[in-house]
């Protein structure tokens, strides 16, 4: 992912419209809202930001030429992704793209009308942002990270990668549904592998620092990192904890494991954000988010880091070998 490629498609696209096709399209002109929670010099909100402006693209949307593009980033901050979310209903757009839980409820407090599509939200009935996922019935729908059920694999991928875990550190948001939701699941199923499981919350560095270092002063740990806004601002402390400490840590997406995490399982984020772009393209053409259904993840995707495997002195076993989409040597 080229930062100049980001930087092109997020401000320049209409330079390659001819003026006559501009004025054109002046009197169609749409407006979108997207809210992103991260910060924009994130490497992986930048490639998810250019795979929706490419899909936007193919669908005949070119930001400044017939849409215009309105972009917040809420880097990991409550009250920037509140004020961004305010922001961004005043200006009355077509549709907004929401990215993950904690830009939904802002978003939902400051409008009820304007059609908003979501990507990356964990549990959108739980949360009271839809009334269910094959009738939303409100403003929005969108698509899920995955299902709860998905959690507790991680804690087993964690068990079969490192059989001598006993214990687990949990990192969740204990503030938002899905992170208490996702907790619930591995603790459920970790009395049936062995496993004792713990939360460790999320709100700054210095509190996963603590309790991090606390949890590796005993043996046979592991780590397990859940889905979040926080999780993610925070992951180059997340993963050097890991490092530091030696213990063995199972992600929910990839960019953790490309950084230099071990392992991770989940959903694949870009196409959230292709799919999300139909989405949106079709409530421009007149569609009502009510009548949308929110729609579960079609692709996961295994990666494994053998660098980081060899440097905690773990050999990955050929069975999870085979599985996976993407192995980092």
């Amino acid at each position: 992912m080229k930062r100049r490629e980001f930087i092109t498609l997020l401000g320049g696209a209409a330079v390659a419209w001819p003026l006559a096709a501009r004025a054109q399209q002046a009197d169609r002109m749409r407006r979108i809202g997207v809210l992103m929670n991260g910060s924009a010099d994130d490497p992986d909100a930048q490639a998810n930001v250019v795979t929706f402006l490419k899909a936007m693209q193919q669908l005949g949307w070119i930001d400044s030429s017939n849409v215009r593009i309105e972009f917040r980033w809420g880097t990991g901050n409550a009250d920037n992704i509140r004020k961004y979310a305010v922001e961004l209903a005043a200006l009355t757009p077509n549709v907004i793209l929401a990215t993950g839980t904690a830009g939904m409820r802002p978003l939902l407090q400051a409008t009820r009308t304007v059609p908003i599509v979501f990507v990356q939200v964990a549990d959108p009935v739980g949360a009271g942002f839809v009334d269910s996922l094959s009738q939303p019935g409100g403003n929005a729908t969108g698509f899920m990270q995955f299902e709860y059920s998905l959690s507790g694999k991680w804690l087993e991928l964690l068990k079969e990668i490192a059989p001598s875990v006993t214990r687990a550190a949990v990192i969740r948001d204990p503030d938002i549904t899905a992170g208490i939701g996702q907790f619930a699941v591995i603790q459920s199923v970790a009395p049936s592998i062995g496993v004792d499981v713990r939360p460790v919350n999320v709100r700054d560095a210095s509190e996963i620092e603590r309790a991090v270092t606390t949890f590796a002063r005993g043996s046979n740990g592991g780590l397990i990192v859940t889905a979040s806004a926080l999780s993610s601002l925070h992951r180059e402390l997340i993963i050097a904890l890991a490092a530091r400490h030696k213990l063995p840590a199972v992600y929910y997406r990839r960019g953790y494991v490309t950084d230099g995490g071990l392992i991770s399982y989940g959903y694949d984020a870009d196409d959230q954000y292709r799919r999300a772009a139909g989405y949106v393209d079709r409530i421009l053409k007149g569609e009502k988010p009510a009548d949308l259904p929110v729609q579960a993840p079609t692709k996961y995707e295994l990666v494994v880091n053998l660098k980081t495997a060899k440097a905690l002195g773990l050999e990955i076993p050929t069975t999870v070998l085979a599985r996976a989409d993407e192995v980092i040597e």
